[in-house]
């Protein structure tokens, strides 16, 4: 551990990890309420190919299709800074502040390569994105509600503030996981404690599947081991 923040051997440990199973942990240590840290169905992985996502948010709310925005540069400079002074590996979160949000774009090409060089591996958003084909080949995470062509007046407004994602909240420097089962928060003190409850989680399912699949098996005999 570094500055409170996990090493890259924990990010890669739990990059080895599916999601839902990652979730199952976190609900077993009792590290908050069930219905509170992961991101509803809306919210898609575009390139499920890529493996799992595992890396620390950097966020900004942006405004795509209102008439008359003014485009500032220095936006854009502060969010490519704060992903490159980000600790690594750096997941970008882009919030829709704007009126029109399925006709929002927020990465192509373009950022999603300026992005990669300064250290990011994927980006969220509760709009939509482009260039599927481009980032796919970069190895570039997407997680979005689809494609959109047009990127029509995208600005960012503001950098480095607290977001949500389609009711799911992320604030700046949290540690995101996500594959194609979806996306969740994962608090940086479970660290010691989370390996052991998907350990537990792993046997616990391995022995309940492996009972199932005996052949004797009948749903009566499933009574008093569902919940234990």
């Amino acid at each position: 551990m570094k500055d409170n923040l996990p090493d890259q051997t924990w990010i890669e440990t739990l990059r080895g990890i599916d999601t839902p199973t990652v979730a199952n942990a976190l609900e077993l240590a009792q590290i908050r309420p069930r219905h509170e840290g992961f991101a509803p169905l809306e919210l898609r992985c575009l390139f499920p190919e890529l493996g799992r996502m595992c890396g620390y948010a950097v966020t900004a709310q942006v405004e795509t299709v209102s008439q008359g925005n003014v485009k500032e540069e220095a936006r854009y400079l502060d969010l490519f800074e704060a992903v490159f002074h980000s600790p690594k590996p750096a997941v970008v979160v882009c919030q829709e502040i704007g009126a029109h949000p399925s006709y929002a774009t927020h990465c192509g090409e373009v950022m999603t390569t300026i992005f990669k060089q300064s250290g990011a591996v994927g980006l969220v958003s509760d709009s939509g994105v482009r260039d599927l084909p481009e980032v796919r080949a970069l190895g570039f995470h997407y997680f979005a509600r689809g494609a959109v062509a047009s990127h029509a007046n995208f600005r960012i407004v503001r950098v480095g503030v607290p977001v949500q994602i389609l009711g799911f909240p992320i604030r700046p420097g949290e540690l995101l996981h996500g594959d194609e089962n979806g996306l969740i928060q994962v608090p940086a003190e479970t660290c010691e404690g989370l390996l052991a409850a998907v350990a537990a989680i792993r046997t616990k399912e391995k022995s309940l599947m492996d009972f199932v699949r005996r052949p004797d098996f009948a749903p009566s005999q499933l009574k008093g081991r569902l919940f234990h």
